[in-house]
Order: structure tokens, then C-alpha cells, then sequence
């Protein structure tokens, strides 16, 4: 793919790297002229530009793009440029960084983004998922802020262990898409038993995630506990 990342700072740089590992094609684009010459990364072109201006964005040829990233340090920056990529240019994705969490709920797909990543949330759910057994942690927003990626991880002395993925009969909007059981990686066929200590990645919409988490603390919870 042909991926345009706009800030080169650290977040940025390290997307270009990774993604340059995996055989794609990237575009830095950043105003600080100093950028390319201090830190290179080796293989990515460089484009000094105001990502948020639509003459600067003409110029770099954005419409040619598959995926523009949006990974500068100020989500007012992070949001016109991504409404910018998917209203001017017609990009196919548009993934844009979120620095402060308070703001996630503008990174949507009125101003274009499909997917938000936002780094906090990511370490708050990493820190939940190891210590949040028995409760559903939210892990990623998905397609323009309408869906989310959550986990949850069956406790010990589950009052469901041994009982076939069928037998969850999940909530509309919501569905388990793997299991994670000691390093495996399990596809969730309806006669798949579970286990206690088994994680559960289900994508739900999110005006259906308290009816899951309600539901997944029904009838998952050890005996007592509810």
C-alpha cells in the first residue's frame, strides 16, 4: 500500500518503520525542515508540508494514497487533516492518533477518521486486561467510532466453563471474533467449550456494550458473585 503519515516526530517515524518493514510504500510529511536530515528513515520519501492545508496536500498528490495516517501531536491538526483526506482526496482509511482522550469521541467518521488510536486508552487497557478477570475491557475504536474491539477474560470457577460458544447467545450488535487460551489462538465455532482463564475478543457496537457487558457478567460470573 501507498501510506502517507503525517508528523514525523517519534509516533510517527516508528509507523513509517514498521510499516516499511512490512514492504509498504510511506510518505513522511512534516513543516519542520530539520526533520528528514536529523532522524532519516531510511526508504520513506519526505514531504515538507502543513498537512493541514489543502495546497500542500494537492501538491504531495494525497488522492494517490490508500491510507493517510494522521499522527501529528495536536488532534485539531490529526482531525482536519483526516477530513480533509477523506472529503478532498476520497482516501479509502484514514486512521488518526488521539493525544488527549477527552477528544476521542470527535474521532468519527464526521470528520473522516475510521480508525482512532489513541495511546492512553491503550495503556490504561493493557494495565486493565491484566488485573480486570471477570470484566469487559475496551481495548480499540473501530470504522469511524461506531464499533469497539473489548476483552473479556473468564474468571476461575467460571459457572460457565465447559459450556459451548453457542451457549453465550450474544446480544444483537455484538460477536466474538477469537479466544486467546495460553498463548493459542482459538476460532470461536459454536461447539468450541470454554475455559476458565479463557479471552474472549468480541467486536460490539457501541450502543450495545453495556447490554454485553451485562450479559457476559450474567452468565459468566463464578457462581455467588452476582
Amino acid at each position: 500500500m501507498k501510506v502517507a503519515i503525517a508528523g514525523a516526530g517519534a509516533v510517527g517515524r516508528s509507523i513509517g518503520r514498521e510499516l516499511l518493514a512490512n514492504g509498504h510504500e510511506v510518505l513522511l510529511i512534516d513543516r519542520r525542515v530539520d526533520v528528514a536530515t536529523n532522524d532519516p528513515v531510511p526508504g520513506a520519501g519526505w514531504a515538507t508540508a502543513d498537512a493541514c492545508e489543502l495546497g500542500s496536500l494537492e501538491d504531495i498528490g494525497l488522492s494517490q494514497f490508500d491510507v493517510v495516517v494522521a499522527a501529528t501531536g495536536d488532534d485539531k491538526a490529526n482531525l482536519v487533516l483526516s477530513l480533509l483526506a477523506k472529503t478532498e482526496f476520497a482516501v479509502t482509511r484514514v486512521v488518526a492518533r488521539v493525544n488527549e482522550p477527552r477528544n476521542e469521541w470527535l474521532f468519527g467518521e464526521r470528520w473522516g477518521v475510521d480508525v482512532a488510536v489513541s495511546t492512553p486508552r491503550l495503556i490504561a487497557a493493557a494495565v486493565e486486561e491484566a488485573v480486570a478477570v471477570g470484566d469487559v475491557v475496551e481495548l480499540l475504536t473501530l470504522r469511524g467510532g461506531h464499533n469497539r474491539l473489548v476483552s473479556y477474560t473468564l474468571p476461575d470457577h467460571t459457572a460457565f466453563g465447559g459450556r459451548a460458544v453457542a451457549k453465550l447467545r450474544l446480544p444483537t450488535d455484538s460477536a466474538l471474533v477469537s479466544i486467546l487460551r495460553g498463548g493459542r489462538v482459538i476460532v470461536p465455532d459454536d461447539d468450541v467449550p470454554l475455559e476458565p482463564g479463557d479471552e474472549m475478543l468480541f467486536v460490539v457496537q457501541v450502543d450495545a456494550l453495556d447490554s454485553l457487558r451485562e450479559h457476559l457478567l450474567d452468565i459468566c460470573s463464578p457462581p455467588g458473585s452476582r
